[in-house]
């Protein structure tokens, strides 16, 4: 059995249970999920339940999206859409011993959909509201000895990055990640291979990485300095590689990410610019172009991303502003597992968020160390037609 297939069988064993009575009782638990954002609201923890060795933990959002003014690639204006979204994900950590951990969470969101953990709860344009599923998106066993560490199972992206630009925070890929820290130079090399999911019970492809990273402490600057190369090996003969869209899982990808970060205190609080380019090697023939965005050429590779932060989200009172601009060309990613934040562009369950150029405005407020409301504002074109985007988020995120 090969990795994607282990992975596939566990997954599958594990959720099967909770999607039958999710999608059955779709009202009920949304109803409890809301009700339970409510509840949350009136703690103010690090986490549901916390031991020496056990940690219980969750959070919950609560998402107000209209997207607006906006036309396809053909210059055919859509219609606006607004809606209510949520996000539940509940998680548990257990510490073996000083070396070893375990940890899982469940999250909700459609089966569908390896970037989003949203559910629709109102559509006020009467769209479908889509699936209300739940999934365990992680399950690992880590471990830690002297200045290695490492995991193995599914878990989070353990490449050093500073936005959801090249890699989704939701996507979770499954296999084994390794990191070795040099601490006198503040030099740390992160590695792994894994098994790429498609949607959140099957696999297609695997995802090969190499990064160092490079922290520099001065007096009054802390700079991050990154680069990391990562090789998506497309298995084209497998079934459950169509759910990507625009031919993504039978593409390969070689992509070197390189990132800059500064951070520094202003006003007494923290002031952070940065700047990330990515690059994909791989040669395409005009085979591989196919179902690429209209105008795009095997030469549309490179992207970039230049970003400012003012404040921090800590505790009560505080607040941020952001701003991030993005150029990012169609094949400088593979779009089915980059952000899925910026564009409405694909389906209900998949985003092609590549092929963008254009604005993110942020603003935040804390109202406690675990509450908080973001609003984002996205203004995004295409790089080689006339589709375009504008799009207004707001968030309101607990954790508990």
């Amino acid at each position: 059995m090969d990795t994607a297939t282990g992975c596939r069988v566990f997954n599958q064993g594990i959720t099967n249970s909770i999607n039958h009575f999710s999608s059955h009782y779709k009202p009920f638990v949304l109803i409890g999920l809301l009700g339970f954002a409510l509840l949350s609201s009136g703690f103010s923890q690090a986490s549901m339940f916390e031991t020496d060795k056990f940690k219980l933990y969750a959070d919950f959002r609560l998402r107000a999206e209209s997207d607006f003014g906006s036309q396809n690639s053909s210059g055919v204006a859509r219609d606006d859409r607004s809606r209510i979204r949520v996000r539940a994900r509940f998680g548990m950590n257990y510490k073996a011993s000083e070396n070893v951990s375990f940890g899982m969470r469940l999250r909700s969101g459609s089966d569908n959909s390896q970037q989003s953990p949203h559910i629709t709860i109102i559509d006020f344009d009467d769209n479908d509201t889509g699936d209300a599923n739940f999934n365990w998106d992680k399950w690992y066993v880590k471990g830690k000895s002297g200045n290695w560490s490492g995991w193995a199972g599914r878990n989070s992206f353990p490449f050093w990055k500073p936005n959801e630009m090249f890699w989704d925070d939701d996507v979770t890929p499954a296999g084994l990640a390794l990191a070795y820290k040099i601490p006198s130079i503040n030099l740390t090399f992160n590695g792994g291979y894994f098994s790429l999911p498609a949607g959140m019970q099957q696999f297609s492809g695997n995802l090969g990485g190499l990064q160092a990273v490079y922290k520099l402490k001065l007096a009054k600057q802390h700079m991050t300095f990154a680069l990391g190369c990562y090789k998506f090996d497309a298995n084209s003969t497998d079934p459950d590689n169509g759910i990507y869209l625009q031919n993504n899982g039978t593409r390969d990808y070689n992509i070197c990410v390189a990132n800059f970060q500064d951070q520094m205190t202003v006003g007494g609080k923290p002031l952070v610019f940065g700047a990330d380019y990515m690059d994909n090697s791989e040669s395409y023939s005009a085979a591989d172009l196919v179902g690429t965005s209209s105008g795009v050429t095997a030469n549309d590779t490179s992207g970039y991303v230049l970003y400012a932060k003012w404040g921090s989200l800590n505790n009560a009172g505080d607040w941020l502003l952001g701003y991030h601009y993005a150029h990012i060309e169609e094949l400088a990613v593979n779009n089915s597992f980059s952000q899925d934040d910026w564009v409405r562009w694909g389906t209900a369950t998949q985003t092609r968020g590549s092929n963008i150029k254009g604005h993110e405005l942020r603003g935040a407020y804390a109202y406690a160390s675990d509450v908080n409301l973001v609003a984002r504002l996205y203004l995004v074109e295409a790089i080689t037609n006339v589709e375009d985007g504008n799009r207004f988020r707001l968030d309101l995120n607990y954790k508990f």
